[in-house]
């Protein structure tokens, strides 16, 4: 083998290009890969909503020593806390030792809500033959991906004696599951005639619940009371209950590898539990105690952050305040102090649609975590756009870590675009950059990721953690 040229050493030690995890890793480092991948494949299948992944995330925090806050108890260093936000949204902190107004927080910021199709409040009617559900899609999805898939219902009823009934159906074998109605193809003729965005509407998706009559030739809707009377011996609940529930069809599908490698995850929610769970895992792993750890599992990133359980909302930052007031120190200059990985997934170049993707700048599968400097859509509207200073100080660290990292943004200039929590979290005059998994088919039923990518996020979120 000849020896390079002095050209070829220069292009090499000047040039900048993706690097493939597994063409760059050990097998040592491979193997902890697709340990973590099965960990995270769990998690994924018992956090469906928002809830059920708030309800892993405390019983992974109380097994890692955190116990839970509330605003203004007392604090000193090295506690580690959690602070459960209406059971649909999650902050935990570990106090760190060095000064909080010059070292600030470190924070990670992911949302655990997914697009899904949630149930109205009034959802319950018979016609022709079967019993429906009414409902309203949550988040950005394609309409005519939701319908012929199976689906299994997730969520809370309350009745108006305030007793919570967790319902949790159609994810077992033997479970029943759901259905959304599709057009058979030999009448669709119409249909396929309309742009994808209409050829399914929001009040077509409404989900088969039942077909079996009540025996009771007096009842005029007996497949409906057939359902009120099994829903009430199961659950003991009337059909006023529906007023005060949420409830929510996800796709009754389980993580799975995908390909004969294994070295890809197909699953419902990858955006943005896929970013959700390496914070967390990161947040425990770390042993470090220099830094105070803040981590953020939203809710509602898929409607804009609103709410009281979305990143928009105040009790962020009054957590913050409130372990500011504990050490008396001001929390204007901990936030001034503070830095923060927004943790979001971006979308991976795909080689079946390559002409809406800008290929030098687009994320590449397998290649690591992504950074994306800014979202928005157009000119940037609508986004964090992170200061070349901090995203050096970020590649410095992932460099210390030897963590497996690109850039990318979200599609070509004029293709589209989104956004993620950072904004609102650069809004309180915090540092702040994202970070996250590249996806393929996102917003789908079933998304793809790959293991490599997963792994390098945690590796990535306990380098900044660090």
């Amino acid at each position: 083998m000849s020896e390079k040229t002095k050209g070829q050493t220069l292009m090499e030690n000047l040039s900048y290009k993706k690097r493939n995890f597994f063409e760059i890793s050990s097998k040592e480092e491979i193997d902890k890969m697709y340990a973590y991948a099965e960990e995270y494949k769990t998690f994924l299948d018992n956090a469906k909503t928002e809830r059920e992944a708030v309800a892993y995330a405390i019983k992974l925090a109380e097994k890692n020593g955190y116990k839970p806050y509330k605003l203004g108890d007392k604090l000193a260093v090295g506690d580690k806390r959690y602070y459960n936000n209406r059971n649909k949204s999650i902050a935990l902190f570990r106090i760190g030792t060095l000064p909080l107004e010059t070292d600030g927080f470190r924070i990670l910021a992911a949302h655990i809500d997914a697009p899904r199709i949630d149930i109205k409040q009034n959802p319950i009617y018979e016609s022709d033959g079967m019993c429906f559900l009414k409902t309203h899609y949550y988040g950005g999805i394609k309409k005519y991906q939701w319908t012929a898939i199976p689906l299994a219902l997730h969520g809370v009823i309350v009745t108006k004696e305030g007793k919570t009934v967790e319902i949790k159906i159609g994810d077992e074998d033997g479970d029943p599951i759901f259905y959304i109605n599709d057009l058979l193809p030999h009448l669709s003729r119409e249909q396929v005639k309309k742009p994808l965005s209409e050829a399914i509407g929001g009040e077509d998706l409404n989900i088969v619940v039942g077909g079996l009559p009540y025996p009771d030739k007096e009842v005029k809707e007996k497949i409906k009371l057939n359902l009120l009377s099994i829903l009430n011996e199961k659950y003991g609940i009337c059909e006023e209950d529906m007023l005060s529930a949420e409830l929510s069809a996800v796709p009754a599908f389980k993580a799975r590898d995908i390909g004969f490698d294994r070295a890809l995850i197909g699953a419902y929610g990858h955006d943005d539990r896929v970013c959700s769970y390496p914070s967390l895992t990161a947040m425990f792993e770390n042993t470090g105690t220099d830094h105070t750890v803040f981590t953020v599992l939203a809710d509602k990133e898929e409607i804009g952050s609103e709410g009281n359980t979305g990143m928009q909302s105040c009790v962020y930052e009054d957590i913050m305040n409130a372990i500011c007031r504990n050490f008396d120190v001001c929390p204007a200059k901990v936030r001034a102090a503070s830095k923060c990985l927004s943790s979001d997934v971006t979308a991976c170049f795909d080689p079946n649609f390559p002409s809406v993707f800008e290929k030098k700048n687009a994320a590449i599968l397998s290649c690591g975590t992504a950074m994306c400097k800014f979202t928005g859509a157009g000119g940037k509207s609508g986004s964090n756009d992170a200061s070349a200073e901090f995203v050096a100080e970020v590649r410095r660290m992932f460099a210390q870590e030897n963590v497996c990292w690109q850039t990318s943004e979200l599609g070509k200039v004029d293709a589209g675009g989104g956004g993620t929590v950072a904004k609102f979290i650069a809004k309180m005059n915090i540092d702040t950059v994202d970070i996250g998994v590249p996806v393929i088919s996102m917003h789908a039923p079933y998304e793809l990721v790959s293991k490599a990518d997963v792994y390098s996020s945690h590796k990535a979120f306990l380098a900044f953690i660090k």
